[in-house]
């Protein structure tokens, strides 16, 4: 997970895989005790530009952002974008303070609006209420019912609703996102998703903002059925191939995406384009 060098390139050379866009895991910057996130960022992003310096025809990255003071996050993100060259940022789901949804988070995504890159919404370990009353018992029998086995998408999945419902996209109409795992089950419930909030909230429109704003990854999630059902819901030209390397391995997701009964065309969208169109690769 560490090598950002050979090891890493020599993987991607085993699976075929062209480019990689790094990002910082669990829980990133969320988790940098409050006060010394704007020097922890700045040094970690410096850190990945050195990396992605090195071999910028194979490596790409996104920004680690603070949130524990949102206005020097929004201002590390536009150094990082602007100065670094990295393409985006990374946010990762918060266990602990306001969610990402509260206004004081406002900058971070207004300045990525204005800068043009996308935010990926990554999961991270649920909080302790969370831990007590819904996993009790099972995070050390079961770890991963924890974390990617289900408890990674109530985290992200609740996070990105949470981010429709609050108007955020009103205040940021050009704001793009990024959910991994082929976003985090809420493809699969859209249907019901989108007519359950019609009913009786002010949310009449879920389908079309989480459409028009975010985008999808294959990250760890090697589906057939689930692929056919997130372009059926969301348009192919919003997901895009991805691994989760080294939780899963380079060559069994490449190989599946190559295998996928899906048009040459939409491969070609999948594994390449539209991540060239959304990161500007």
């Amino acid at each position: 997970m560490e090598d950002l060098g050979e090891a890493r390139i020599a993987e991607m050379d085993a699976a075929g895989i062209d480019m990689q866009v790094i990002s910082h895991g669990p829980p990133g910057a969320q988790g940098v005790r409050s006060g010394a996130g704007a020097d922890w960022t700045r040094r970690c992003n410096d850190i990945l530009c050195a990396a992605v310096a090195l071999r910028p025809d194979r490596l790409a990255g996104l920004a680690s952002v603070a949130t524990d003071d949102p206005q020097a996050g929004a201002e590390e993100l536009a150094r990082a974008v602007e100065v670094l060259g990295l393409k985006g940022a990374v946010l990762h789901t918060l266990a602990a303070g306001p969610s990402l949804d509260d206004p004081r988070h406002l900058p971070i995504f207004a300045r990525a609006a204005e800068l043009g890159v996308p935010i990926y919404l990554h999961p991270a370990d649920p909080g302790p209420q969370m831990m007590k009353g819904h996993y009790a018992g099972f995070a050390r029998t079961h770890p991963m019912f924890v974390r990617a086995g289900w408890g990674f998408m109530v985290e992200a999945g609740t996070q990105a609703m949470r981010l429709v419902l609050s108007g955020l996209f009103d205040r940021c109409p050009d704001l793009q996102m990024i959910l991994g795992h082929f976003g985090e089950t809420i493809p699969f419930q859209l249907a019901r998703i989108d007519e359950a909030l019609a009913r009786d909230t002010p949310m009449k429109d879920f389908r079309e903002v989480f459409t028009r704003h975010f985008h999808v990854t294959t990250s760890g999630f090697f589906s057939d059925t689930a692929l056919a059902c997130v372009i059926a819901e969301i348009g192919v030209e919003r997901v895009m191939f991805a691994v989760d390397w080294p939780y899963a391995p380079n060559v069994a997701g490449a190989d599946w995406l190559r295998a996928a009964p899906i048009s040459a065309a939409e491969r070609q969208m999948i594994g390449a384009d539209n991540a060239r169109r959304l990161l500007r690769l």
